[in-house]
């Protein structure tokens, strides 16, 4: 295993990933999973049919520096903004990225919606990784 990856707080970057509404295929999610945990970051997976309010919480509970949504159901550009809005309403300014089935014409509304990365499928491990240190800032 290479350098941790970490945060601006010295601390290993902490992930949340989870599948935000009733999509149920979580295979693509496992495999960021064990490529954003190979990198040295920790993973909170919360799995299949998560809400806005399960994922603000365990933002919450295990100080998440990045929220990852996995989206194969057309559901982004209204999931996705629903989550950067309700993160806000929280109080809690945490980048969401989404990775999935997003269309290269929806990206640039999903950057307007606040989203702050979409990966497509087959990126790469260090696609994932520099998208999420990228969605931490500099």
């Amino acid at each position: 295993m290479g350098p941790q990856a970490t945060a601006d707080h010295g601390q290993p970057v902490r992930v949340v990933l989870a599948k935000l509404g009733l999509d149920g295929h979580d295979r693509g999610l496992k495999v960021v999973a064990r490529m954003l945990r190979d990198a040295g970051m920790e993973v909170v997976y919360l799995g299949l049919r998560q809400t806005t309010e399960t994922i603000i919480d365990a933002v919450e509970q295990e100080d998440a520096d990045v929220v990852g949504i996995s989206m194969l159901n057309a559901g982004h550009l209204t999931l996705g903004p629903r989550m950067v809005e309700a993160l806000a309403d929280a109080g809690l300014d945490v980048p969401v990225v989404i990775g999935g089935i997003v269309p290269d014409e929806d990206r640039p509304a999903m950057a307007a919606a606040g989203v702050a990365g979409v990966l497509g499928p087959g990126a790469s491990a260090d696609e994932v990784v520099a998208c999420v240190h990228a969605a931490c800032g500099p």
